[in-house]
């Protein structure tokens, strides 16, 4: 067991106070949007000796579990985060393993640089990822029916051009054909995008109904940061989700996708590979991500933790690359799960203190530590926190219990 500092990441889009104060730093008028806690090359965290987590592991990949190194190799399978957005993220869809596999493959094959601004797959893994609200926290993920969107869109009143752009919507591919326009930047679309921004403003002046005025609000929202951008009106067609401190929701392969405000606690595997759709100034791909993204309607509903055992809550996911648990401090001790793999333990309110044989290590709020496989680990303390570890259900007897 070693303590572990990660890494903050400074984006435009990221709060400039949330991190720092759960950090115990001083905010420096810098936005601090993520906190990385792994062994991503980019930024990997550092242990108590100063090495980092990833040259560690390169040295002792015992520390891995031998289950994890059978399905990942020498690699640690996941990238924990803390995630403050005051703006939007772009819309974004991820790849599976086998579209990953592809596309990184024919991405080298074709010469394209890792460090081409065009370059799409960075590596060969896939990206499921899950967020976890510390704060109130608002996203976008997956499409509503296409029928209720029409039912919200005409509520804004009629607007020149909007009915022609999503006269396809009725189709079984409509959507792929909606957002395909959409993104298309053709002049006539950006008219109508502007359109539905003005009439947005004007709805939440005067407009009563709460659904039409929540669609509203993403609009204006949305045009405030990105002026024109016509990607603002396939946000529009997505489900709103405001998840509520502890609930979660996870984005598989293909799932479109946009975090919007808020403070929370991310995992992920550990891949760099983004398709991005709009609200951002990087690349765009507008047929990769047709490719890759879902194009049907999906539900998007917030979840809780499972208690599995006294204090330890399970966010139920699907993804061998990551499990999250949440721990509740409280008079007992805490025995943390998944002993046979490498996990990460993170404490984001109070104080927990980890026990390891005759080690014990106190973490305060914003502290973290690495746990090697093998080693049974205990909690005590009045705490909030995480336990991030990877997925693999089959050496983690306790979750039979769900």
């Amino acid at each position: 067991m070693q303590r572990l500092v990660g890494e903050v990441q400074h984006y435009d889009w990221g709060s400039d106070q949330a991190i720092p104060e759960i950090l115990g730093e001083q905010p420096n008028g810098q936005p601090w949007a993520e906190y990385w806690l792994g062994a991503h090359p980019k930024a990997p965290s550092v242990l108590a000796g100063g090495v980092t987590l990833d040259q560690w592991l390169a040295d002792h990949p015992e520390e891995l579990g031998r289950a994890s190194r059978d399905a990942f190799g020498d690699r640690l399978p996941f990238l924990l985060k803390i995630l403050s957005a005051s703006h939007a993220l772009s819309i974004q869809a991820h790849p599976s393993r086998e579209q990953a596999e592809r596309g990184f493959a024919a991405e080298n094959e074709a010469g394209v640089g890792l460090g081409d601004p065009t370059r799409i797959f960075r590596d060969d893994w896939p990206k499921p990822e899950m967020i976890v609200a510390l704060t109130d926290f608002d996203a976008l993920c997956g499409f509503r029916d296409p029928s209720s969107s029409l039912v919200l869109l005409s509520g804004l009143g009629k607007l020149d051009g909007l009915d022609e752009v999503l006269a396809p919507l009725g189709q079984d591919d409509g959507l792929a054909k909606v957002v395909a326009t959409v993104l298309s930047g053709d002049e006539k679309v950006v008219t109508v995008v502007e359109g539905v921004v003005a009439a947005s403003r004007t709805y939440l002046e005067e407009g009563t109904d709460e659904a039409v005025r929540g669609l509203a609000r993403t609009a204006v929202e949305l045009s405030e940061d990105h002026p024109g951008d016509t990607s603002i009106l396939v946000a529009l067609l997505m489900n709103r989700v405001r998840l509520a401190p502890g609930q979660q929701i996870h984005l598989g392969a293909g799932t479109m996708h946009a975090y919007l405000g808020g403070t929370g606690v991310e995992i992920m595997a550990n891949s760099d590979n983004v398709l991005r759709g709009g609200l951002t100034s990087k690349y765009v791909d507008v047929d990769a991500l047709l490719d890759h993204a879902i194009m049907t309607p999906e539900p998007c509903v917030g979840e809780y933790a499972v208690q599995v055992s006294p204090g330890v809550g399970l966010y139920r996911t699907e993804f061998p690359e990551f499990r999250l648990w949440a721990l509740q401090g409280h008079d007992d001790t805490l025995s943390l799960p998944a002993t046979d793999l490498g996990r990460i333990l993170l404490v984001t309110e109070g104080q927990l203190v980890a026990h390891c044989g005759d080690e014990d290590c106190e973490l305060n709020r914003g502290q973290s530590a690495w746990l090697p496989a093998g080693e049974e680990v205990t909690v005590t303390g009045q705490g909030r926190g995480f336990l991030a570890g990877a997925g693999l259900t089959l050496i983690a007897p306790e979750l039979t219990e769900v």
